[in-house]
């Protein structure tokens, strides 16, 4: 069985797309899922399955996200070597830095530094980007909330066809622990 990460986008945030964390995890175990867990409220869950790929659970995940809460959710999936592998080529001194300094943004699909092209990364400094497999490293010194950067690489033309989600380190570090097996 390989355990899994499910970052679900853009819920649980100002009041909208209301999705309980205990309705998501019996809905995962409906679904076959086990080992179903979640974490904080902003859609993390780790899971096991021994059917399917990275892209078929999103989409079996979403498309059941939808019927029972009835609206859209993007979802990505992603095994543990891959939440691994994300830790370990952090281009930043993780250890040095706060949780809310560091940022992973997720995306569904590669995406190259062209798509990234018109933004001046020396215009933000001192935040700074790195982009990695399937994702975005942010370090913010202020945090999230404050990036005039994470704005900038936001911006929906930069994004276009893409499923894209933000974790800060501490979930990231987390989410990569709780899919150890």
């Amino acid at each position: 069985m390989t355990m899994y990460a499910a970052l679900l986008r853009g819920i649980n945030v100002g009041g909208s797309k209301k999705v309980p964390m205990a309705e998501l995890r019996t809905l995962m175990q409906r679904l076959g899922y086990t080992e179903v867990a979640t974490y904080l409220q902003s859609g993390n869950a780790v899971f096991g399955s021994d059917h399917g790929d990275e892209r078929s659970l999103a989409t079996e995940l979403e498309g059941a996200v939808e019927e029972h809460f009835g609206f859209p959710v993007g979802v990505l999936v992603r095994d543990h070597a891959y939440l691994a592998a994300v830790r370990e080529a952090c281009p930043f001194p993780a250890a040095e830095l706060e949780g809310k300094q560091l940022h992973v943004t997720y995306f569904s699909e590669p995406v190259d530094a062209e798509r990234f092209a018109a933004v001046d990364p020396g215009a933000f400094l001192p935040e700074e980007f790195r982009l990695g497999d399937r994702a975005l490293y942010l370090y913010a010194p202020d945090g999230l909330g404050r990036s005039k950067l994470a704005d900038a690489l936001s911006k929906p033309r930069l994004l276009k066809g893409l499923t894209a989600t933000t974790r800060n380190w501490n979930t990231v570090v987390k989410l990569e622990e709780l899919t150890r097996t």
